[in-house]
């Protein structure tokens, strides 16, 4: 599909939507099942191709996963700590998730194993990572040449003897991943790991989503804030099973940062918007999302599993820090034309090393859209668009990139999305969704 034009809703929305499940669930689940001893079951699981590429890395490695995309179901039979296969060759195409936590995962076999991505995933640092197994006592080797360790990017050789583990210190400050793949390896390594951060954390949730599903199979991780964890060597233990399913089941939630789009919605074109499946209980941190929308003037409400959010006729610019919650940045940036007032963006200097610089390519797109926006080292500035220019909206192959500048058309005639295909990375149905909202 080269390109797919949005039509606008002419009145107020009204509609019910339900999202596939969580990202970042599914791959940590995936991950932690394949650690455990025996077979876990996840429900509601997340069919992408990012999910996918994980789950066919765990099955190139000799995992047994069946796959059941009718059902959303996912079975990994896990092997107590133990990798099958002795020598592999992994491709993750631009899975960044699935590059973080595969290259800590694979230290924990003992043979040789190769890791690669496309060319954008060959251009996404992974060196913080690397130096901190390092650390460790594993042998992770860039297959290119480097300037310097922070520039290390996949493809990478880990020549694994099982995990020794130790005292490792890391920045928190380029990618909660890397804490993330640490924690959830560290229960099986030969030593007890102890995780020093030497900056301040960005994306808190996220950190706090995985210690919360380690919980969840039966590891408790013991932590000082978000400065230092330390983790016991431990087991993971299957989840309870149930009548309706008698295999040990992880039910997982819908992805909150998918939502994030048809929470956004209403505000853009007024009216109600439902999303099923999803609570702010979530462990999830993009529902912090819902605070931001209060903040510009919509309501939220909450029923049985399922929100609602309201959009009100007038619209209020924030000045906002996302370093906690930075895949959402995209979301505000395509409602805050629509406010009274500009909107500040910060704290996503990260986002520059996402699928795009997510920073350059929104402002580069909110601009063919005759939207002035002000470019920042760690965000943007978006000032209200009284007259917007229909145009095509590159997506620089960024799956956030074509859902959220897809809102844009729901108000606004002539917006055409370039290569919508590319939203497979995460939520492959998402177009047929976003004709619910009409």
């Amino acid at each position: 599909m080269p390109s797919i034009r949005i039509h606008p809703v002419p009145h107020p929305l009204d509609a019910t939507v339900r999202v596939p499940g969580s990202k970042s669930l599914t791959n940590r689940a995936l991950l932690i099942a394949a650690l455990a001893r025996g077979k876990t079951r996840l429900t509601n699981a997340l069919f992408s191709d990012d999910s996918l590429y994980f789950a066919k890395a765990l099955q190139t490695l000799g995992f047994e996963v069946q796959l059941d995309e009718p059902s959303r179901q996912m079975t990994v039979t896990g092997l107590g700590g133990r990798i099958p296969a002795t020598k592999a060759e992994l491709y993750i195409g631009n899975a960044g998730t699935a590059a973080r936590f595969l290259t800590a995962f694979l230290t924990l076999g003992h043979g040789e194993y190769l890791l690669d991505g496309d060319p954008r995933m060959r251009e996404r640092p992974i060196g913080d990572l690397v130096q901190a197994l390092k650390q460790l006592g594993c042998d992770v080797q860039p297959l290119e040449k480097v300037e310097s360790a922070e520039s290390v990017c996949p493809p990478l050789k880990i020549i694994a003897h099982g995990l020794p583990g130790g005292t490792v210190t890391i920045a928190g400050n380029i990618s909660s991943q890397y804490v993330s793949a640490l924690l959830m390896i560290a229960p099986y390594a030969q030593a007890p790991i102890e995780i020093e951060l030497t900056t301040e954390l960005n994306s808190k949730p996220y950190v706090d989503m995985t210690i919360a599903i380690m919980r969840d199979f039966g590891v408790d991780v013991k932590r000082n804030g978000y400065t230092s964890f330390a983790i016991p060597l431990s087991t993971y233990h299957l989840p309870l099973s149930t009548s309706h399913f008698p295999l040990p089941t992880y039910p997982i939630e819908s992805d909150a940062s998918a939502a994030s789009y048809f929470f956004a919605a209403p505000a853009i074109c007024g009216g109600t918007v439902r999303v099923e499946n999803i609570s702010r209980s979530t462990k999830q941190g993009d529902i912090a999302f819902l605070n931001i929308l209060e903040q510009i003037g919509c309501t939220i409400q909450e029923t049985d599993n399922c929100l609602l959010v309201t959009g009100r006729s007038l619209l209020r610019g924030i000045d906002v820090n996302l370093r906690d919650i930075p895949d959402t940045a995209q979301t505000l940036a395509v409602i805050a034309p629509f406010a009274s007032s500009p909107t500040r963006i910060r704290g996503i200097a990260s986002a520059r090393f996402k699928e795009t610089d997510r920073i350059h390519a929104t402002c580069t797109e909110l601009q063919r859209l005759g939207v002035h926006v002000e470019e920042h080292a760690d965000g943007m500035t978006i000032y209200p668009c009284q007259t917007f220019k229909p145009s095509t909206v590159h997506t620089y192959n960024d799956h956030r990139m074509a859902m959220a500048f897809s809102l844009i058309g729901l108000q606004v005639d002539g917006i055409v999305i370039e290569n919508p295909s590319c939203v497979s990375k995460t939520f492959p149905n998402f177009f047929e969704v976003l004709k619910q909202l009409s």
